[in-house]
């Protein structure tokens, strides 16, 4: 089709309901430049990052092309819409307002589809809270649930992502386009993050963040309020997840990745809303986070096959196959989607472990349909923790204790992770000139999967560099080699029986596949497979904070991010224990206290038991192969 076969209205524009102006474009189907009255159904495109960027432009032609009007508006506050922008606080009105807007709109069928990835998917679940008459289907890639156990916050810790997110994106502002000396501190700022960031907590009036007042107040919100037992976290942009009964029961595909920042969250709206509404689906892949990655067969350093992307596999595209589940829910279209099976999971493992010619691993994968999540055959196993640094199926009769000490001064670094605009800004060449002031920005952790070792381009590592249980602030935990494979699929939980000299401290544990020695790895491969941190003054519920005694030995009980990985035979299954994973979270100062507010930091010398009544484990969802 030609360019022909669409039409742009440019600044359409529409008025929320409290009068603020909110910028909008719409795409409609043509014929030779002519627009057709239609009327067409509506996929809607809610975004902070600027309607007018190639790739939200691309979103809305696609779907004109495609037989709806694709409309994309940025959220207030944000490039062309009038009103303050305050993270996710307004999305939830607006996105009601916005859907009916378009519905109202005379070459509309009456029939809203919203559509879109990460903070774009945040605000679908805002606005579906608030049961817009008009909603008819829903496209939510990569987005939250309660904001304070992961995404937002993590186990009572925050994602620093975050704290970067303000002063990057905060250099594309309005405020930042109309004063080019605020856009360069910022920018400049963005430049030294991760430094920033090792300077937690900041002085109000003196963040990277200081010249946008706004941003500077929300982000030190965020970071402050780690309890959830105000209105805070009742907000409903924040926490999709306290406002389950309310949100309008329309078809809805969860989408999300195991290597993404919002696996846990795509699949606990999946698990909860299934239960209650009807035509829920979950697709859960093999992706980092992002809506390119969805067509990619890579996540960081791993290789995941020919199987692994959407394009060529499930559908023509990531667009195409969102295109089949519009297509029959706003235009009626018998396409089969009603019969899929309601649960599709990217299994990861059974590759080779070869080296490819890019240097990734090939860990290799493969799509499987299933009926539910979590898997009904899946059996709960623990994997206890033994003071040798064994991982069995039984525990040792007798409690033995290990040490496990924690500076702040000094976190574990994080090699790669599930995250997001973790960003930093590049420093622009001499006489280069670029689209945007944000264009040279890098995530500064390795998103996906790598081998667990540091090296000198790992933010915060030291020498001697290796693998992090070579460090002293580790604990590493591991089976035999397996004698067949084992796949583990399903949310996973820590138990970790915990003393300390600290009140307060953090713990973090990974799962890894471990891979045995080859040609191509000399010293195996410690692939990560997911993790979870937890914040232990949090024990007893992230709205009842109650911090430690000396001496004092407490259970600790919480969730790894889930995921879906065959370990192969001759592999190990791996447990690694510590206290920290920075930048991608702030690390605990061991003080106890308030969140977000500590004048210093100090040691913590934790203790972690194995054995007897109090046996540290790790709860395996095992499914037969």
């Amino acid at each position: 089709m030609t360019k022909a076969s669409v039409v742009l209205a440019r600044d359409c524009g529409m008025q929320a309901r409290d009068g603020v102006w909110l910028a909008t474009d719409v795409w409609r189907p043509a014929k030779d430049g002519e627009a057709l009255p239609g009327p067409f159904p509506s996929v809607l495109i809610r975004t902070p990052y600027g309607r007018r960027t190639e790739g939200h432009e691309a979103l809305g032609e696609f779907w004109a092309r495609n037989g709806f009007l694709g409309v994309v508006q940025d959220v207030r506050g944000r490039f062309d819409s009038a009103g303050d922008f305050e993270l996710l606080a307004n999305e939830g009105p607006d996105g009601y307002d916005a859907i009916e807007w378009v519905a109202s709109l005379p070459h509309c069928t009456g029939k809203v589809g919203t559509y879109g990835t990460s903070y774009l998917a945040w605000v679908q679940n805002a606005a579906a809270i608030e049961r817009p008459p008009h909603l008819a289907a829903m496209w939510v890639n990569q987005g939250g649930a309660d904001g304070n156990t992961s995404a937002l916050r993590h186990g009572g810790t925050l994602e620093l992502r975050w704290l970067t997110w303000a002063v990057t994106h905060g250099a594309v502002s309005p405020e930042a386009n109309r004063d080019p000396t605020l856009c360069r501190a910022l920018l400049d700022n963005g430049v030294d993050m991760f430094d920033w960031l090792k300077r937690l907590p900041w002085p109000e009036g003196a963040s990277p963040a200081a010249g946008l007042p706004g941003y500077e107040r929300w982000a030190r919100d965020l970071y402050e309020h780690g309890d959830s037992d105000g209105e805070y976290w009742q907000q409903t942009g924040r926490n999709f997840a306290a406002h389950y009964d309310r949100t309008a029961d329309v078809p809805t595909v969860y989408s999300g990745g195991w290597y993404d920042s919002y696996t846990r969250a795509t699949t606990d709206n999946f698990v909860a809303l299934d239960a209650r509404l009807s035509h829920q689906r979950l697709m859960m892949g093999p992706w980092t986070h992002g809506e390119l990655p969805l067509d990619l067969g890579f996540a960081g350093d791993v290789d995941l096959g020919p199987a692994a992307p959407i394009a060529g596999n499930l559908a023509k595209s990531r667009l195409h196959l969102a295109r089949r589940w519009f297509d029959c829910w706003l235009k009626g279209e018998a396409n089969g989607v009603e019969d899929d099976k309601p649960v599709k999971i990217f299994v990861m493992g059974g590759g080779d472990g070869s080296r490819t010619a890019e240097g990734r691993l090939m860990h290799g994968g493969a799509w499987r349909e299933e009926v539910t999540w979590p898997l009904q055959r899946a059996q709960a196993a623990s994997f206890f923790l033994g003071a040798d640094g064994s991982l069995r199926r039984s525990a040792a009769a007798a409690e033995a204790t290990l040490g496990l000490r924690y500076d702040p001064a000094d976190p574990l670094p994080t090699i790669s992770a599930n995250t997001s605009s973790l960003n930093e800004i590049l420093e622009t060449p001499t006489r280069v000139v670029l689209p945007s002031p944000i264009a040279l920005m890098r995530v500064m952790v390795t998103q996906g999967g790598a081998d667990q070792r540091t090296h000198e381009s790992v933010l915060g590592a030291r020498p001697p560099y290796g693998p992090l249980e070579q460090r002293d602030d580790v604990l590493l935990f591991e089976t035999e080699p397996l004698g067949e494979p084992v796949e583990v699929t399903g949310p996973i939980e820590a138990v970790i029986y915990l003393s300390s000299d600290a009140p307060d401290t953090d713990l973090f544990v990974m799962l890894q596949d471990g891979y045995p020695p080859t040609a191509d790895w000399p010293e195996g491969f410690r692939l990560n497979i997911a993790d979870g941190i937890f914040r232990v003054r949090y024990r007893n519920g992230m709205d009842r904070p109650e911090l430690m005694a000396e001496g004092s030995v407490y259970e600790m009980r919480f969730a790894l991010y889930p995921t879906s990985n065959l370990f192969a035979a001759g592999h190990r299954i791996r447990v690694l224990v510590s206290c920290s994973s920075f930048p991608r979270f702030d690390p605990n100062p061991n003080t106890g206290e308030p969140i977000g507010r500590h004048t210093g930091a100090r040691v913590a010398h934790n203790t972690v038991h194995c054995g007897g009544a109090r046996a540290s484990q790790v709860v395996l969802p095992i499914v037969p192969v």
